[in-house]
């Protein structure tokens, strides 16, 4: 097969950044500007398209199925040239199969994204680098520019404006074409597997389908939430005398005076720490209502959603695959849908149309604040299209039974297959309570609350900060308690426990061994324990009969020294590898000899070393493998014939007609156990809706 490497730059009065990729090149003003492409890793040729169009020959090419597409971050560079070259949605959905991300090539062997990172972190000559110079170069040809009486009052900088510049910027488009290419050579001995190839096509599919947007309800919102925030700076200007209450160095210093105390910061959680506590005034109390209320994401996310709605009411490009490092799950984009408000109100129906009225006393009267009320019906604001209704399915406790079936944590294994009731089973297990004594009205049951927590927190290897960031303080779960919790719970999950010890093992023996080391994942065969144990007289699970899934995880230390390429890998049982570049033995933070790789810190994105251990490489592996599951699962509900519209963590929302809503059949088919997962059991719970919400 032939191959075209290709960047383009473009031009559009939509801004990228906020609208998305797919408003951006719907706009009437879209247009490319520049094409740099080469042939067959033949020499860079730039073409000028504000000059004429593609040649002939170009566009055959860019049609042909023998001819693969490489792009870096190629979602962008496949939507803008079906734009360009006319195609209807069917046949931009069919031409992503044509295409190939080298942006994903890297994200997959543990790379950050962004041509110009990546290829830094490569350590790429310079040469062989993204050129530096283009983000002005892109400010001044890619968007618009302000009218002024210098540039007579244009709104658009044309070639002709500034030929240097223009030349300077054909140059850039050529060397970005140069570095995605020196990229994909260099990780050329490090393939993507075909199946994440054909998941990252689904996924461009997914997003060019779209989601529909209420936009009556968007507008209405937008309208309450502007004169509420007005409201409400009067109110706190009138209550603190400040020019500027929305400013935290104004504000800070007036609540230190308030409250005789330093305030360390304005963020929601000290805000609401603060609200918890009894205060001096009643002053003090509103101001901090106040803060916390503006704080809402109301009208940013209404915002987003107005400004990202394409002509026919959808926003597209909602998911960005591969976003989050290493585990490879979805990241979200735009209305960021991984990150909604876990607000909720009664009568969700009701709520909706009092704010589409613009019934500010009505939803007072109903539902008491109003900031909280469109905080949360912002999930509601994304609807099925006429005629359809949502289908949503999440997998139930999927992070608990995927690290039971990886460390064959037998017990936990046998409560999802059977009654499903992991919080009371851990509470039970670890107080050595009756479980049938933990349900409400009985006093045991406040174990459930630390069975629960513990069961969020613990599977990879945390201690009591990790209890604490799960909530187990708000939980009134006393702090002095937190240390015998986390003991309690690994004396109950002993294969747990010991999971994390034989992966630090595997992991160490690979990268200082520079080899291969399999970890074969055992579980007890529930048929032959129970027959050994009528023969021994034994209680079930007072011994360990374990025999081999057939499924296992495999470290290994792959390099390539002469581009200078060294990665530990783990090969998930669904042949997935998870990739850490430059492994080596380091110190941790606590000075002591610890497993670390690069990778990009959680802050600025800096390229750095990384301390790692068990418990994290656990939650990695269980984090990745929770991702294949949901994506064999989109698999297959694509083949039967569903419409996903996103997904949110391990939770899937399709569009059906409203007459052929099939949640059990939806459920159905993501309770299916891929083959490369024996033993683990799955199951999903879901509802059907006309809009978006918490269930």
């Amino acid at each position: 097969m032939g191959r075209i490497s290709i960047d383009i730059e473009t031009y559009s009065d939509v801004d990228l950044g906020k609208a998305g990729a797919f408003k951006y090149a719907q706009s009437p003003a879209f247009s490319i500007l520049l094409f740099a492409y080469s042939l067959d890793d033949g020499p860079v040729e730039v073409l000028d398209l504000t000059q004429g169009p593609l040649p002939q020959r170009l566009e055959q090419l860019l049609l042909d199925p023998g001819t693969v597409k490489h792009a870096y971050n190629a979602a962008f560079e496949w939507y803008c040239l079906a734009r360009y070259l006319g195609l209807s949605e069917a046949e931009t959905a069919s031409w992503a199969a044509q295409w190939r991300c080298t942006m994903l090539h890297g994200q997959y062997c543990g790379l950050p994204a962004g041509l110009a990172a990546v290829g830094e972190a490569m350590g790429l000559p310079r040469d062989k680098q993204k050129d530096s110079v283009g983000k002005g170069l892109i400010t001044y040809f890619c968007k618009p520019c302000k009218p002024t009486k210098t540039n007579g009052k244009r709104t658009r900088n044309l070639p002709h404006h500034d030929p240097d510049k223009w030349a300077l910027f054909t140059e850039y488009n050529r060397q970005d074409v140069v570095a995605e290419m020196e990229i994909e050579r260099r990780l050329s001995g490090f393939p993507v597997p075909e199946t994440v190839q054909r998941q990252w096509v689904m996924d461009q599919r997914i997003n060019l389908r779209g989601v529909a947007v209420d936009l009556e309800l968007v507008d209405a919102a937008l309208d309450l939430d502007a004169d509420n925030h007005e409201m409400l700076i009067r109110e706190a200007r009138e209550i603190s005398g400040l020019d500027n209450p929305n400013s935290v160095a104004q504000l800070k210093k007036w609540l230190e005076k308030e409250l005789d105390e330093e305030v360390s910061d304005l963020r929601k959680e000290t805000v609401s720490d603060l609200l918890g506590r009894e205060l001096p005034n009643e002053d003090a109390m509103r101001i901090l209502e106040i803060r916390r209320d503006l704080g809402k994401a109301s009208n940013k996310k209404y915002a987003a959603m107005a400004t990202a709605a394409g002509e026919d009411g959808r926003i597209r490009g909602l998911m960005q695959f591969y976003g989050a490092s290493r585990t490879g799950r979805e990241a979200g984009r735009i209305v960021q849908p991984q990150n909604l408000p876990h607000d909720t109100v009664p009568m969700e129906a009701l709520a909706r149309q009092l704010v589409k009225d613009r019934n500010t006393g009505g939803i007072r009267f109903a539902f008491g604040s109003l900031p909280h009320t469109l905080s949360a019906l912002i999930r509601t604001a994304l609807v099925a299209g006429p005629g359809q209704t949502f289908i949503d399915a999440d997998f139930s406790a999927i992070e608990a039974r995927v690290i039971a079936w990886l460390a064959g944590e037998q017990w936990v294994l046998d409560v999802f297959r059977t009654h499903g009731k992991i919080y009371e089973a851990t509470a039970s297990q670890m107080f050595n309570v009756p479980m049938e004594l933990i349900r409400k009205g009985n006093p045991e049951y406040a174990y459930r609350a630390k069975g629960k927590v513990a069961t969020l927190a613990l599977g990879y290897q945390g201690g009591p900060s990790a209890l604490i960031a799960m909530g187990a303080l708000k939980a009134g779960i006393p702090e002095e308690e937190l240390p015998d919790i986390v003991q309690r719970w690994r004396d109950a999950n002993p294969s747990i426990r010991r999971f994390w010890y034989r992966v630090e093992d595997a992991a160490r023996k690979a990268v200082e061994g520079c080899c291969r080391v399999e970890l074969p994942l055992k579980e007890r065969d529930p048929a032959r324990a129970r027959e050994n144990e009528a023969a021994m007289g034994a209680d079930r699970g007072a011994f360990s009969d374990y025999f081999n899934t057939g499924a296992s995880l495999v470290f290994a230390r792959r390099t390539d020294p002469k581009n200078g390429l060294d990665f530990m890998t783990i090969q998930l049982p669904s042949g997935r590898k998870l990739y850490y570049a430059h492994p080596h033995l380091g110190l941790n933070r606590f000075g002591e000899p610890a497993l670390c790789y690069w990778g990009q810190n959680g802050t600025g994105k800096k390229w750095q070393a990384t301390e790692t251990y068990g418990g994290k490489l656990a939650e990695n592996i269980t984090q990745a493998v929770a991702r294949d599951l949901l994506f064999y699962a989109m698999e297959n509900l694509t083949s039967a014939g569903y419409r996903i519209v996103f997904d949110v963590h391990d939770e899937v929302v399709l569009e059906a007609p409203e007459e052929k809503a099939d949640l059990q059949g939806v459920v159905d088919i993501m309770s299916r156990t891929p083959p490369w997962a024996p033993g683990l059991p799955l199951n999903a719970d879901g509802w059907v809706n006309p809009f978006f919400h918490k269930d």
